[in-house]
């Protein structure tokens, strides 16, 4: 039987849908990569994500920022001016970009995540901290969210 996924319960959102309203856009992930070195000011990030117009980074940091997955802090009062860093929340959501990056790159031998000490390319998996062990393919059908 085909894996579909984790269910939601009948009429609500999966948590796939309530991240994508959270960060579900290009811009969006890109910023999150962007403040991955650290906090940011408002023109660096201009110029690290080069094709975004001034008005769209705004409402992207603006809606990271009421999503707690970026936060500003105030370095000048006149003019007010921001350097931009992740939160808790958005450092959690950089591994999720890191999984999808290596994703995007495909199976290319140069940019595939490796583990450090053997160079084996890296899986993700479901994994259970009770049991202590990964969750197969044939028990990935039962997961649900509750």
């Amino acid at each position: 039987m085909p894996y579909h996924g984790p269910v939601a319960e009948e009429g609500s959102r999966t948590p796939l849908d309530e991240a994508l309203v959270r960060v579900g856009d290009r811009w969006s992930l890109l910023l999150v990569e962007a403040l991955l070195a650290g906090p940011r000011r408002f023109n660096e990030l201009s110029a690290a994500l080069p094709g975004i117009a001034p008005n769209i980074l705004t409402d992207r940091l603006r809606r990271l920022e009421r999503e707690a997955v970026v936060t500003a802090e105030a370095y000048s009062r006149r003019p007010p001016r921001f350097a931009y860093r992740l939160t808790a929340d958005g450092l959690e959501l950089a591994g999720v970009l890191r999984l999808l990056a290596d994703w995007g790159a495909g199976a290319s031998a140069q940019s595939t995540l490796r583990h450090a000490a053997c160079g084996t390319p890296m899986e993700a998996r479901w994994f259970c901290p009770t049991c202590a062990r990964s969750v197969g393919d044939d028990e990935a059908a039962q997961l649900r969210f509750v």
